[in-house]
């Protein structure tokens, strides 16, 4: 499949789920993204690189290290978004890709289309974060 068919492809719940098509344009999509991902962390990595941290005023310098550490928890969640992307392609190549970890279903072609690192179906997230929210409420 080339590149150019692979974004004009659109999986539909029409074709067999995780065909090797569908599982081609969701590894494209995950690579994208990665790829994405790592682009933005290098340019937040050489703006704190840069930063002068010499600033004389003490209300600059308190700004300037809430702006560091922002920026350093965003990349932490980014880093931890890369590990799920790398996750996910993992299950691409071992066939698990697009069944719920819970349950053995189908997510849903939408469902992963939307959150491509998704590992539960819709069903079994609402009733995770119902479980999760019990918990929490006690």
């Amino acid at each position: 499949m080339s590149a150019s068919e692979v974004e004009e492809y659109r999986p539909s719940e029409d074709e067999p789920f995780m065909s090797d098509r569908q599982k081609e344009y969701f590894k494209k999509k995950l690579l994208n993204w990665k790829q994405d991902i790592i682009k933005e962390s290098e340019g937040t990595l050489s703006n704190l690189q840069e930063e002068n941290n010499h600033l004389p005023d003490i209300a600059d310098r308190a700004s300037s290290e809430t702006e560091k550490a922002l920026e350093l928890r965003t990349r932490d969640r980014q880093r931890k978004l890369i590990a799920k992307i790398d996750s996910a392609l993992r299950r691409i190549e071992t066939g698990e890709y697009g069944y719920c970890e819970e349950t053995g279903e189908p997510i849903g072609v939408r469902r992963l289309d939307a959150r491509p690192i998704a590992t539960l179906s819709l069903e079994a997230q609402e009733r995770h974060e119902r479980e999760e929210k019990v918990y929490r409420d006690d």
